[in-house]
């Protein structure tokens, strides 16, 4: 990766983990942006779905209705007239299996991480789908 698109990642990927602040969850907030010729086509956290009460949580242990800030950024692009074959999610934490379905259906062509989630189920899956995947460390330069 050339210096130039290594300098614009990490810029994306600082606002990503800005974004991330919006969420109301306590034990992780992640943030993610789709990017598409140097535009930021949408955005997301994680979060309670629309008209929910702004709780994640209850002991510890996150609601299973709660999104993913990826899933959130995929599906506001289906109610606006952006689309993103061939963009760049740039995500606080590597997605899941769940969100990395969606993001192979929905075009999406790499994947630019902050750190790596626990399970690395999904990495593996947009890997297979030749989904190029970076993990870059913001604390380095």
């Amino acid at each position: 990766m050339d210096s130039k698109q290594k300098a614009l990642d990490k810029k994306y990927l600082r606002m990503a983990r800005i974004w991330a602040e919006n969420s109301y969850c306590k034990r992780r907030q992640v943030g993610a942006l789709v990017v598409k010729d140097h535009m930021i086509i949408s955005d997301g956290y994680n979060g309670t779905p629309s008209g929910f009460d702004n709780i994640c949580e209850e002991n510890n242990v996150s609601f299973p209705y709660v999104l993913h800030a990826e899933a959130n950024a995929i599906t506001k692009l289906a109610r606006s007239h952006n689309n993103s074959d061939g963009a760049t999610l740039y995500v606080t934490a590597s997605p899941c299996i769940e969100c990395a379905k969606l993001i192979i259906q929905s075009g999406i062509q790499r994947v630019v991480y902050g750190e790596a989630y626990r399970l690395d189920d999904g990495l593996q899956l947009l890997k297979r789908a030749n989904i190029e995947t970076v993990l870059l460390n913001l604390d380095e330069d």
